[in-house]
């Protein structure tokens, strides 16, 4: 192009025009044809980077499928393994749950098998203890032989359990100077059926001291039952500290004497408004440290006179308002305050008096109370 426009130039010189427009004509060709090359290229390039884009595009949405299906694939694989584990964490699940409830019915079988059986021993156990009640009474005197003895008295005897270690005892002696009525409240350690074999054994004492050795003092008759009670225990090979607490009483027309083995007398004569407190030997028909013998009291009742002798589940009874002992000195209150009822009714006043303030607790202890009227 630049050698067309000098040779133009040289023309113009020479002043031959054809000339000058000749190679001017081809210096403008040149240009046209120079630039249409250089568009070309440049078209050719743009098509090029298009077509380059265009392929880097569809590579980069190629390798965007591919991620997102990656992803989708991914994720459905974690679906998968979730969901796989789930399953298998519900069918452990349900095989333990299974296996716990084969379990809980065996359990349950065993339950009752082993209710029916605690149910059967229980009936068997209870049974024997009714037994053992039978026999029990047995022993003690009979409301008959007490009335027929002792017209003008009662017997409270509340057991803690269906039988007791509480008990009353009675035996009349006829002799040149009358009839003598010996009676005594009993009250042996423990109660149920422990307290029960210990009465049995304290009670064959008592009738061996006055049918086989003849005593008619009361506290010669529990100085040789102490003595009887202890060689029974001493037989065993263990160290057996059981025994009992007791008062005794013998009657003969208007001669009272009496001893008591921790146990007190109450006397509240006609019209007093106090009562007489003998007291106790304070030791216990059993093993003792120091023993020494029993006191017997001589006492002269007159009629109307009425003597008191009991254990201490009376008045060891908790209950009221504070869940407080009844106490003593309210029974003391008590006695003195039905002084002007029959024996009979004083019993049921003493029943229901104790029956009132224990409420709803639990019975502390056996329950002997003996009243007699002279």
């Amino acid at each position: 192009q630049s050698l067309y426009r000098q040779l133009g130039a040289y023309y113009v010189l020479k002043n031959n025009p054809d000339s000058v427009f000749y190679y001017m004509d081809l210096s403008s060709r040149v240009a046209d044809s120079l630039s249409n090359a250089s568009n070309m290229e440049i078209l050719h390039e743009t098509e090029a980077r298009f077509e380059t884009e265009k392929k880097d595009l569809l590579i980069q949405n190629q390798s965007l499928e591919l991620s997102a299906k990656d992803k989708v694939n991914e994720a459905q694989s974690r679906l998968l393994w979730i969901g796989g584990l789930g399953l298998l964490i519900v069918c452990v699940l349900a095989v333990i749950a299974f296996v716990n409830y084969r379990k809980s019915q065996r359990a349950k079988r065993e339950i009752e098998h082993q209710k029916v059986l605690g149910e059967v021993k229980q009936k068997e156990i209870i049974d024997s203890i009714d037994y053992a009640k039978r026999i029990q009474s047995a022993i003690l005197p009979s409301a008959k032989l007490i009335k027929s003895h002792l017209p003008d008295s009662f017997v409270l005897y509340k057991p803690k359990d269906i039988v007791a270690g509480d008990f009353y005892w009675l035996e009349p002696i006829v002799s040149a100077n009358g009839t003598t009525i010996l009676f005594a409240a009993c009250d042996c350690t423990g109660h149920g059926v422990p307290g029960a074999l210990v009465s049995v054994i304290c009670h064959n004492g008592l009738n061996r001291a006055v049918r086989e050795f003849g005593l008619r003092e009361p506290g010669r008759i529990l100085d040789k039952t102490r003595e009887i009670v202890i060689s029974e225990f001493e037989k065993s090979e263990e160290d057996v500290k059981d025994g009992m607490d007791v008062a005794m009483c013998a009657l003969n027309g208007n001669s009272l004497t009496y001893a008591g083995a921790n146990n007190p007398l109450w006397i509240i004569r006609k019209g007093a408004t106090e009562v007489e407190d003998y007291k106790a030997t304070k030791q216990p028909i059993g093993k003792y440290h120091d023993p020494i013998p029993y006191v017997t009291h001589n006492i002269t009742v007159q009629s109307g006179d009425t003597i008191y002798i009991f254990s201490d589940g009376y008045v060891d009874q908790f209950g009221g308002e504070h869940g407080k002992k009844f106490k003593a000195s309210s029974l003391k209150t008590l006695l003195l305050s039905i002084q002007t009822e029959s024996m009979d009714r004083q019993r049921q006043i003493l029943s229901e008096s104790f029956e009132s303030w224990r409420s709803r607790a639990e019975q502390t202890d056996d329950v002997c109370v003996v009243g007699v009227r002279v």
